[in-house]
């Protein structure tokens, strides 16, 4: 069984942003136990931005169980039903790992899975020390598990909006695939 995820994005026209949401909650909900669905999640811009480009993670337990929801009525009346709320068609690409955080358009492509690699360790190692070490005393009293989590949760999520984009940022020059020689 080879887990699919899927990353769909849409930009909600302006004054639409809310209305798209409520939509996109009301068709999570109406399709959570999609035969062969684990799960789905929505991205949304950065709170004070001005972008209205939301991102939705959608997985799949396999390729097979991927493309009947795509194909699914209840699918084609999502995608009718929102046309309204949102500008342009929607972008769908499969994400293989750590895909995922290299997301840029200007990248055109991604890099090589050995450099996402170099630059994702780049940011869990430090993220993971630093934040071991800030609240690690805090949570010593809790129990391991729930530690763990606490921990991998902070880190997620300062890897998500901070660590992750700000690397990328900083190595686009060696992460940009280079130009072939015409």
């Amino acid at each position: 069984m080879d887990t699919v995820h899927v990353a769909i994005t849409r930009i909600a026209k302006p004054g639409c942003e809310k209305d798209f949401e409520r939509a996109l909650i009301k068709f999570f909900s109406h399709t959570a136990d999609f035969p062969g669905s684990l799960g789905a999640q929505l991205i949304r811009p950065m709170p004070g931005s001005e972008d209205r480009k939301y991102g939705i993670m959608r997985s799949f337990v396999d390729k097979k169980q991927q493309e009947a929801f795509y194909q699914s009525d209840a699918f084609a009346e999502w995608v009718e039903t929102v046309q309204p709320l949102v500008e342009d068609d929607y972008e769908r690409k499969p994400l293989h790992g750590l895909e995922a955080f290299f997301d840029d358009p200007s990248l055109a492509i991604h890099p090589p899975k050995w450099k996402m690699a170099i630059v994702t360790w780049l940011g869990v190692w430090p993220t993971v020390f630093v934040v071991s070490q800030l609240i690690g005393p805090l949570i010593k009293p809790i129990p391991a598990i729930a530690a763990t989590g606490l921990v991998t949760l902070v880190v997620v999520i300062l890897l998500t909006w901070a660590v992750m984009p700000g690397l990328i940022k900083l190595l686009h020059p060696w992460l940009k695939p280079v130009p072939a020689d015409t």
